[in-house]
């Protein structure tokens, strides 16, 4: 296994309710990335549809595998890459999720529903119930999706996994950025790991979003960002030997006591 890579977190707009439209456009930023060398590229949360569809989910969504994870296998086959981003999944059971997504040219490697819904999300979604990570030949990563960012069980339970890097696509508003600054960093701390955050800019409906996509490193330096309004490919070098460095330096993996989850104080 390499012990370093680059990788791309994609900051884009999309156009609500076009699918093929916002496959064309992630399609011309994936070349892009792939171009200046990444291997691991991220897309932000329900990239291909929309986040503010909720008029149409039942007619967007898709089976998992479907339409959009197979267009997006197939542009890492062809680019030689592993693309993550979060779509809307058409469940076995008809219910709707916010699912996030990993494909590489082996096809869909794996997924993982949305647990943590977001205000009206509620409304929308079915909740997902498991946490998984996902080995890739460079690297084993962890998916979760936005409002999740603010959730430190799940990514503390995928880095025990063994996470090297926690993925974020999301759609996260621009009027709570200051959530998005202090969570990125603290994911990136207490887990010893990574965290490619990769958010929406843009507007739908009366939702606007805030971008500011980064790639954290363990020691929470921001490797690379974007602003808040522009669409941008943010790139940096992952380098997986900072993740034993960070984790000896603050061994919370290593000290946590779990006999305390169940006490009463």
């Amino acid at each position: 296994m390499a012990n370093k890579f680059i990788a791309a977190s994609v900051q884009m707009d999309c156009t609500p309710y076009d699918k093929e439209k916002n496959l064309a456009h992630a399609t011309s930023l994936i070349a892009k990335a792939a171009s200046h060398g990444a291997k691991l590229i991220v897309l932000p949360e329900l990239f291909s549809t929309g986040y503010r569809v909720e008029l149409k989910d039942n007619d967007l969504a898709e089976e998992i595998p479907g339409h959009t994870t197979n267009y997006l296998q197939r542009l890492a086959e062809k680019f030689n890459v592993y693309i993550a981003a979060a779509v809307l999944e058409k469940g076995e059971d008809k219910i709707i999720y916010d699912t996030a997504i990993i494909v590489g040219v082996e096809g869909l490697i794996g997924n993982q529903r949305k647990m943590h819904l977001w205000d009206k999300e509620k409304t929308r979604f079915g909740k997902g119930n498991s946490i998984e990570v996902f080995k890739l030949p460079f690297a084993t990563v962890g998916l979760l999706i936005c409002y999740e960012i603010g959730f430190p069980e799940p990514a503390r339970i995928q880095a025990q996994k063994g996470a090297d890097i926690l993925i974020y696509p999301s759609a996260f508003g621009k009027a709570r950025d200051y959530a998005w600054e202090i969570a990125s960093k603290s994911r990136a701390l207490e887990n010893g790991a990574f965290v490619i955050a990769c958010n929406r800019c843009g507007q739908d409906s009366d939702s606007i979003f805030g971008g500011l996509s980064r790639i954290v490193a363990p020691n929470v330096e921001i490797l690379a960002a974007a602003d808040v309004d522009e669409e941008k490919i943010v790139l940096a070098e992952i380098d997986l030997s900072e993740i034993k460095k960070m984790r000896s330096t603050l061994p919370y993996l290593r000290d946590l006591n779990w006999k305390l989850r169940n006490k009463n104080f």
